[in-house]
């Protein structure tokens, strides 16, 4: 059985946010459980609206080049069942509101995504 993939946001940037869906939904395609941990800027990945983002418009962009965007990846992964947790404490950083967030995201510590990964991968961006 494959280890769990933890994917750990911090940057608030369109980019980074961009790939650690790509990566979070490469593995839960593979069968892996992943749990995607975003904090202080990061938490705006997890956010209904992207505009928040450093660099949105980087998603036409990324769409225009025939490349899955964020909005739809995030969509694949939670079909997929990958587990979003936005940081409480990344949240109150960020001046993001929970209400903002995407439907199922769960609000929790850093101490839920080390728990949920006991003793699987944890990829940072």
């Amino acid at each position: 059985m494959a280890l769990p993939l933890g994917v750990l946001l911090v940057s608030g940037g369109h980019e980074r946010a961009h790939y650690a869906f790509v990566l979070a939904a490469a593995a839960a395609a593979l069968g892996r459980s992943v749990v995607l941990f975003a904090t202080n800027e990061g938490t705006r990945a997890l956010c209904a609206d992207l505009a928040g983002l450093e660099d949105a418009g980087r998603e036409a962009r990324v769409r225009a080049a025939g490349v899955a965007g964020l909005a739809e990846l995030r969509g694949a992964t939670m079909e997929m069942g990958a587990r979003l947790i936005a940081c409480e404490a990344g949240l109150l950083m960020a001046g993001v509101q929970a209400t903002e967030l995407l439907p199922g995201v769960e609000v929790a510590g850093v101490a839920t995504f080390l728990s949920a990964m006991s003793g699987g991968q944890v990829i940072t961006l």
